[in-house]
């Protein structure tokens, strides 16, 4: 009996990119998606093509009944992603409302408080699972306008770390992967000087895709990270090795 892999944000960038490594290692993916339909099916279809099996499924996950729906429909959970981005407002301090502000914080942690509580019962009757939470090196430092972003991401990093310290004594796993630049939808606005810094920042000299943290993501899930718990792992092609320039 194949393993299910729920995956929130699942139809496009590393949501998708994560759904079809998933699917290729014998999950049974559930791509879950808010509002483009048609993405999410191509990325189960996709799966399917290579022999694999998943579904597409719509859910917004910082709604509470959404959530309860969507995880009541499943026997089992043995890996949960959460992926679902909330668009931030990029904007400095000054120029940014608190609505906006706390909109990008409340909709972050919504997503992964409801969707955590429901899983973790799951995952607590198998005794056994994964979580993985996609967070971001923004919250390690500043960039311009970046502030109700960063603050999102290290809200999530924390998070993590209790729900880590709970879940633990019932088997489950639960980790932090944290992206560098990745070339997605949210990086499509880079003009290529800006693509090119980004690149010479990092150790692979380019901008990391989709596929990098995938394949991330899928070993973390994995059985070979069993013993690895409350770790947040940046994936950043060695954007923090290299100095400043």
């Amino acid at each position: 009996m194949s393993k299910t892999a729920l995956i929130t944000g699942g139809g496009r960038g590393i949501g998708a990119a994560t759904a079809r490594e998933l699917g290729r290692r014998g999950y049974h993916v559930v791509v879950d998606y808010r509002g483009d339909a048609a993405s999410a099916e191509k990325v189960a279809e996709d799966i399917r093509r290579e022999g694999g099996t998943a579904e597409p499924v719509r859910a917004d996950v910082r709604d509470p009944e959404q959530v309860a729906a969507l995880v009541r429909s499943r026997d089992t959970v043995d890996a949960l992603v959460c992926n679902a981005n909330i668009n931030p407002p990029f904007a400095s301090l000054d120029a940014m409302t608190w609505e906006d502000f706390i909109g990008k914080v409340e909709g972050e942690m919504a997503a992964v408080f409801h969707l955590t509580k429901r899983v973790m019962t799951v995952m607590r009757g198998q005794g056994s699972g994964r979580i993985v939470y996609v967070s971001s090196l923004s919250a390690d430092g500043t960039s311009p306008g970046a502030i109700a972003h960063a603050s999102a991401k290290a809200a999530l990093d924390a998070f993590a770390r209790h729900v880590a310290a709970e879940a633990g004594p019932y088997g489950i796993g639960v980790n932090v992967v944290a992206p560098g630049a990745v070339r997605t939808d949210a990086t499509a606005h880079l003009t290529p000087e800006m693509e090119k810094a980004r690149a010479e920042r990092s150790v692979l000299r380019r901008m990391l895709e989709p596929e990098d943290v995938a394949k991330v993501i899928a070993a973390v899930v994995g059985g070979d990270f069993q013993a690895t718990t409350g770790v947040r792992i940046p994936v950043d092609g060695g954007f923090r090795v290299l100095p400043a320039p």
